[in-house]
Parts: structure tokens; sequence; C-alpha cells
């Protein structure tokens, strides 16, 4: 059987991962848009966190087997459908997650001073299609809207010592806006309340523990929050626990004397909606914004906010929405629901359309980390062998894989980048990276890329 997984990401190579290994005479190939792979792995985590990079080696050893192939510089949908692509396959899986934002939907969110968190976390980790974003880092305070992991970690890149930050991945253009950026302030706002939050304790420990930054979390929002968490789940108490104490205990000595004379600080807001971002005098940029007070009706995960009819304004030059990323659809021959930004299926299988699967946050929504996308890909890859098995897809009939598709790319005139290609750019970048002292150096225009390795 000839699979196809379209998208480099977490979920395309741990469904292949699982193909491959549970079957013993499948070939798998995978297609990208970008000329290199990994995706969110490479572009969205955070460059101070190298550990969680690690999965790139196992991703690098499916890549390596002689049943897969990797196929970069290919976008599915333009240079090839994904009706030719179920041709040439006897299955083929969409992986390609999540290239969106959600949009607050409120007035003065186009001024300039306001960007995707997603944009801003492109820019400083070199996804080509943000490197010219440019934010303006002119002002001391910055306002992140949204509770997320997403949240925490741009705020802690706008606040992290320079120090820490060389040693990083993080892109040479970033690393020199965030030498000259002025902000020393970042507030993180919330329409429900420190129960709803939805970070994990490790990124707001990490926030804590940030040298030259303190903590200003307000003791209001947290007294009598201990019997409300008695019975909750231990992840969510022990969260609640932390921002609890971070709140209402006392510092130790030697943490006071640090926080005393730090420079920065963060802090978190809750119950507050965002109505408006509020221009400038000449209506040219971001001065604050608008948020409505809200209530909590409901407890737990559940509980919905209800604006009161209070508002109140936040001064800020910059404003960062990190309220989730969206999937958008690919090709019009595959089933969308734009509502919840997903293709409709059942354990990956497309609704409607034998042959075709999904995996990952096109599959199931943008939410989960690293390890909810490898469960939820391995599901696919199930479904898929359990189909192959049934003989639900036919393999009698054999099909010709990227021979068919090469001739279509060489008639567009596209030139498919291999991953032996890749890990010259890789190599490339290490090199790079070495005379600067940190892991790599990041290349951000895919021209260069492509120039590197010949095309």
């Amino acid at each position: 059987p000839r699979v196809c997984v379209v998208g480099s990401g977490p979920a395309g190579f741990y469904t292949a991962q699982h193909i491959l290994k549970h079957h013993g005479r499948a070939r798998v190939d995978i297609y990208e848009k970008l000329p290199v792979p990994f995706g969110l792995v490479r572009f969205g985590v955070a460059p101070d966190h190298p550990e969680v990079k690690n999965v790139i080696n196992a991703f690098t050893q499916t890549a390596h087997s002689e049943r897969c192939a990797y196929y970069g510089n290919v976008t599915v949908g333009r240079d090839v459908t994904v009706a030719e692509l179920q041709q040439a396959y006897h299955a083929v899986v969409l992986s390609y997650g999540a290239e969106d934002n959600r949009v607050l939907g409120i007035p003065g969110e186009n001024l300039s001073g306001v960007y995707s968190a997603r944009a801003f976390v492109g820019w400083y980790n070199g996804l080509p299609e943000n490197r010219d974003l440019k934010p303006d880092l002119s002002s001391e305070t910055a306002l992140v809207l949204g509770h997320g992991n997403v949240a925490l970690d741009v705020a802690r890149i706008l606040l992290s010592p320079l120090d820490l930050l060389r040693k990083t991945d993080i892109t040479d253009g970033s690393l020199a806006a965030l030498a000259c950026s002025k902000v020393k302030r970042v507030w993180l706002v919330g329409r429900r309340g420190p129960l709803q939050v939805a970070f994990t304790i490790k990124e707001l420990r990490e926030m804590i523990n940030l040298p030259g930054a303190r903590p200003v979390l307000n003791p209001a929002d947290f007294t009598g929050l201990e019997n409300a968490v008695k019975d909750a789940p231990r992840p969510r108490k022990r969260l609640t626990e932390l921002m609890i104490k971070t709140a209402l205990e006392k510092p130790g000595e030697k943490m006071m004397e640090a926080q005393a004379g730090a420079p920065r600080e963060w802090g978190l807001k809750f119950q507050r909606s965002p109505q408006e971002v509020l221009p400038t005098a000449d209506g040219s940029r971001a001065r604050g914004v608008r948020m409505a007070l809200t209530r909590l009706e409901g407890s737990g995960d559940s509980a919905k906010a209800i604006p009161t009819g209070d508002v109140e304004e936040l001064e800020c030059g910059l404003v960062l929405s990190s309220i989730g990323y969206r999937s958008l659809p690919l090709d019009p021959a595959v089933p969308f629901d734009t509502q919840h930004g997903i293709i409709p299926n059942s354990s990956g299988r497309v609704n409607g359309v034998p042959g075709l699967y999904c995996s990952g946050w096109v599959k199931r929504g943008p939410t989960g980390v690293i390890i909810t996308t490898m469960n939820d890909s391995f599901d696919t890859a199930q479904s898929v062998l359990e189909d192959l098995q049934v003989g639900m897809l036919d393999v009698s009939t054999s099909r010709e894989g990227f021979g068919a598709v090469e001739s279509i790319l060489r008639s567009q005139g596209v030139r498919p980048v291999s991953f032996s290609d890749w890990e010259k750019i890789d190599a490339a970048e290490v090199a790079r990276g070495k005379a600067a002292g940190k892991p790599r150096e990041k290349i951000v225009d895919p021209q260069e890329m492509l120039r590197l390795i010949g095309h």
C-alpha cells in the first residue's frame, strides 16, 4: 500500500511512524509546503524549550526509513490537488495543522501595534511568512489576550534577559529587536477566572522564576479559592495552589531581594473581555484596550463569562492576541466544518470520502501538546491499518505514488526538496549557529534555503 501524508509536523510524522511500524510493506510519502520539515516543533515551540524539540530525532529516524520519503516545497491544493493525490495513493492523510489564528472580532484590532500571538511566535521562531513582522516594541506595557501556554510563551520571551535568549535558536533579527525593546510590563488578560486558565504548571513556574521579572498577582483574585479546588483534578489543584501561593504568601528573603530589584513585571488579570482596541489621537496606532468586566455563570471548565455592564481601560502600546489557532480548508474536494475549524471525521476517517483521513489539529481542533497529537495520530494511523486489513482500501490495483505526482509537479515547474536536501540546510544552520554560540541560526528566507541546495 502507498500512503501519502500531507504536513510534516508532529501529526504527520507520528502518523507515518505508526503505519511504517505496524505494516511491513507500506510506503509513506510526506508532503510539506515549506522546504523544511517539523512544523510547530520548529516554528511553535519556544526557543528556550530545546528539550521539547528532541522529538525531531525520532522524526528524522522515520524519514530515514527506506519506505518513507519526504517532499518539501510542495503546496497541496495549489501544486497538486487532493483528488490527484487520491489517484496516486491508496490512502491520503491530511495532517496540515492550523495555519491561521482566531480573530477577536472587535473594533481596532487591525491598528498598528496589534498582532496575533501566532504571528509573533512565528517571527521569533523564523517562520518564513512572519519574518518581516517588525513588531513595535517601543511601549513599556504590553497586553496579552489569553491565558494559555502560548500567551505565557510570548510574555516570557518579551521579558526574558537577553543573555538567556542569546543561547537559544531564536532568530538573529528578533534577538536584535528584543535588545532594543522598551517593554517592561506584561499583563495577561482572560475572560474567565483563575480556575479556568488553560496554561500548565510548568509554564507558570517558569514565569514565576524568570530572572529580573516579578509576578504581580492581585490577592483579591485568589482569596477563598483553596476551598473551591479541594476536589478539583490534581493538575488543576496544583496549578491553582501555585497561583494562590504566589499571590498571597510573602516571598522568602532571597526571592524578595531578587524581586525588589527586578526591572520588569508581569501579572494575570481575570474576568475581562476585550471590547475595543483604542487608537491614539491621530488614529494611527493602539494606545490601549477597553475591556468589559465579566461575571462567571456556572463553574469549572464550563463556566461562561457574562459581561456585567462595567468597563475598564488599560493603557498599552502593544497588544498580542492569543486566543487560539485555526485550521483552514485545503481543497474544495475536502469537507470542512468552518464553525469548528476541523475536517469532519470519525476516528480520523473523513466523513463521506473513503480513503481520505486526517490527524492532528485539523482533525480535533488546535488544542493539546505534542503527546496529545501523538496519541491522536496513532489513532488515525490505526484506522488506516484497519481499513487495509479488512479490504476497505483496494490494494489490488497498484498506485504510482510519487511517480504520478512528480509529472504533475514538473509540469508546474515545482521542484520538491528531499530529506537529504533538508539535512544540508540543517547543517548550514547549525554551522551558522555555532559561529554565534547558539544551537542554530535559522534561515528565514525560503529562496535562500533553495539556493543553498542548488534548486
